[in-house]
């Protein structure tokens, strides 16, 4: 495994790139700050390589990064309705990031820090105490986040967490995929496992209410183009300038099929694999104009996210998958992106 210094961080402090690869040519490049996927370069059809993520060339445009390319996200991802949460009687104020509501946890996350990292093999960890107080969750929080790239070009996210008080967890990694390296997203065909997604209000907070996705834009259950359905005249779609929900994963299983992506320019297929019970589709409706690495522009529908994760506002709406990890419990959650060239979804 390849380290090398990627930049300096404002407070002076070196951030280390590590370069994970396999002997299919592929490989990935993680840096300490923010766990942050810099690079993913895999296989493409035209016998090339391809790199599939969005970033940055510095670490002053990450320290920004205001669309969390590539980080993890935690404590918890997603939104938080009205920056607030009650767990065992005792109320939790957190920061207002997001209009009224808590985003990706708060001002300074676990995407704004630099992580300890630990290399083995081929698998590199990263870890950090979250200390008790962090953002206002309670709870010391050890956190170790694994990354390895596989012989059959697999990304696999391995997350880890213990506590020492009850607290609330969602971790998930906020990689922006655009599987033909440059250029719209909107082009992509997707395949989502999911019958029902999370209804949206206006400031993209689950109501609590599951919506069927049959008859709707939000069928993806046969391959599509995500750009076929995303300008139709849709309250949820409006909610969300396009896509931002949670779908609800029909399959069951501990390690499930959750959505397959491709591009027609490459030829390149990504399935995501999860334990978790949902995935938020992001369709980059936010994205501003700006420089990404290589020369390459970033704007506005130029990616998509495949968030794995427990469902959004979940600590206050009892029904969905709960968030919190108990004193003393384990937090054990596994993400894979599989990279090929077939044609199809099979």
């Amino acid at each position: 495994m390849i380290h090398y210094i990627f930049g300096y961080a404002k407070t002076g402090e070196a951030v280390t790139a590590y370069r994970l690869t396999n002997s299919k040519g592929a490989n990935a490049v993680i840096l300490d700050y923010g766990c942050i996927v810099q690079a993913l370069s895999v296989p493409n059809a035209q016998g090339g390589f391809t790199d599939v993520v969005l970033g940055y060339d510095t670490v002053l445009e990450y320290e920004k990064n205001d669309a969390y390319l590539g980080a993890a996200i935690g404590r918890v991802a997603n939104r938080i309705g009205q920056s607030e949460f009650t767990l065992n009687g005792k109320s939790y104020t957190l920061a207002q990031n997001d209009g009224e509501n808590h985003l990706h946890g708060g001002i300074k996350g676990f995407d704004k820090h630099i992580w300890n990292a630990h290399e083995e093999g081929r698998m590199l960890s990263f870890t950090r105490l979250s200390p008790n107080g962090e953002e206002n969750y309670p709870g010391n929080l050890e956190v170790c986040i694994t990354y390895e790239l596989s012989e059959e070009n697999e990304l696999i996210i391995t997350y880890d967490a213990d506590t020492d008080a009850d607290t609330v967890v969602n971790l998930t990694n906020h990689s922006y995929f655009n599987l033909s390296g440059k250029g719209t997203a909107l082009n992509h065909r997707l395949q989502v496992f999911a019958e029902e997604f999370t209804e949206n209000d206006s400031a993209c907070l689950p109501t609590g209410k599951l919506l069927k996705t049959a008859g709707t834009p939000f069928d993806f259950s046969k391959p599509k183009t995500v750009g076929s359905d995303i300008d139709l005249d849709d309250t949820q779609l409006r909610n969300g300038s396009g896509y931002d929900h949670n779908f609800v994963l029909s399959d069951k299983a501990e390690l499930k099929k959750a959505a397959v992506l491709s591009s027609p320019d490459t030829g390149i297929r990504m399935t995501t694999f999860t334990t978790l019970p949902g995935v938020q589709l992001y369709s980059g409706n936010w994205l501003t104009p700006r420089a990404g690495k290589g020369g390459n522009s970033i704007d506005r529908r130029f990616a998509v996210c495949l968030e794995t994760q427990v469902f959004p506002n979940a600590l206050a709406l009892p029904h969905f998958p709960s968030p919190i990890l108990k004193k003393d419990g384990h937090y054990h959650t596994v993400t894979v992106y599989r990279f090929d060239t077939s044609i199809g979804t099979d």
